[in-house]
């Protein structure tokens, strides 16, 4: 068996289209979607092409994404079921997530012209 040598995933931010990818190699592999509400975070969608499944990316994605809204002072809103389902397993962002409430929803729906 032959180890690859991929190069590290790279997660960055794309504040034209309201999301985090993460690139492997030249290849967008998946991504975070997300809309701004004051100084709050709401992330609404996650995915990772399925070529590139099975391999722990959404969590590096998510992960880094939410390490990067620390950083810049907001809070997480985790509409997204994974963004939640990864907020229940990693505590260390309990401090700065917000619940998800009916008026977010609504709000969140007309951004996105749902």
């Amino acid at each position: 068996m032959t180890e690859q040598t991929a190069t590290a995933p790279v997660v960055r931010r794309v504040d034209p289209r309201h999301r985090y990818e993460i690139l492997v190699g030249d290849e967008r592999a998946g991504l975070t979607a997300y809309r701004d509400r004051d100084d709050r975070r709401v992330f609404f969608h996650t995915e990772v092409d399925e070529a590139y499944a099975g391999q722990g990316l959404a969590g590096i994605l998510v992960e880094q994404a939410l390490t990067d809204v620390r950083a810049s002072g907001m809070r997480i809103v985790p509409v997204c079921p994974y963004v939640a389902k990864f907020l229940k397993k990693h505590e260390e962002f309990a401090d700065i997530t917000d619940p998800v409430t009916p008026e977010v929803l609504e709000w969140l729906d007309g951004q996105l012209k749902r």
